[in-house]
């Protein structure tokens, strides 16, 4: 399973080119949309509830994810206009790391509006990972496909394009065949995030994590 993308072709875009590519792809009758998420720690700096998060504010980071679900809301009838369907894979590591945590309750949001979300234990997909970890990617039908890359802060920093229809179809059937094998977004939340206590982010203000 994704023995052929380690090799695969592809072209560094950074991260104003990526986001303009995708969304001219998106555009172009594409089908559908498949996002693999495997990184267990990123930044998302400029996005309220993320800063909200990393600043210690719990409850605030909260609220303002559930302020973005009119904007959410448009996306997923855009992509309902376009004949776009969307699917979302989130492997998730043990013991859940602040940013998973914080992130889930923001796809929580997506996932009430009608997002089709699947959470995968990363313990059950040891055997394909004895090398290397699935890749995190975005497939666009078969007319693109993007490696998202960070950079050493884990901030996003753009992304590798491949268009090679062949590796994008291989890498789309493991996509397929790992969703299958996903639980259920509120299955998995209800049981594993809902109780957790607030996360404690290294560098917040002292004394400020779910202070108000």
């Amino acid at each position: 399973m994704f023995d052929s993308f380690p090799n695969g072709t592809s072209q560094r875009l950074n991260r104003p080119t990526y986001h303009a590519d995708l969304s001219q792809v998106y555009s172009s009758g594409i089908g559908f949309l498949n996002k693999l998420e495997r990184g267990q720690h990123f930044k998302e700096r400029g996005f309220p509830s993320w800063e909200a998060f990393a600043n210690g504010d719990w409850e605030r980071a909260l609220s303002l994810a559930e302020e973005r679900r009119a904007d959410y809301a448009q996306e997923i009838r855009r992509a309902s206009r376009l004949g776009i369907t969307h699917r979302r894979l989130r492997v998730v590591e043990f013991p859940v790391t602040p940013y998973v945590q914080w992130e889930l309750f923001v796809l929580r949001v997506r996932v009430g509006l009608g997002d089709d979300i699947k959470i995968l234990d990363a313990r059950d997909i040891s055997n394909i990972e004895r090398r290397r970890p699935v890749p995190e990617v975005v497939i666009l039908g078969d007319a693109a496909m993007y490696e998202v890359v960070y950079d050493e802060d884990g901030n996003a920093a753009g992304a590798k394009r491949y268009t090679d229809r062949s590796l994008i179809r291989e890498t789309n059937a493991g996509f397929d065949a790992l969703y299958e094998r996903g639980e259920g977004f509120h299955d998995f939340f209800n049981r594993e995030i809902a109780d957790l206590a607030p996360p404690w982010v290294a560098g917040a203000p002292s004394g400020s994590r779910g202070s108000r």
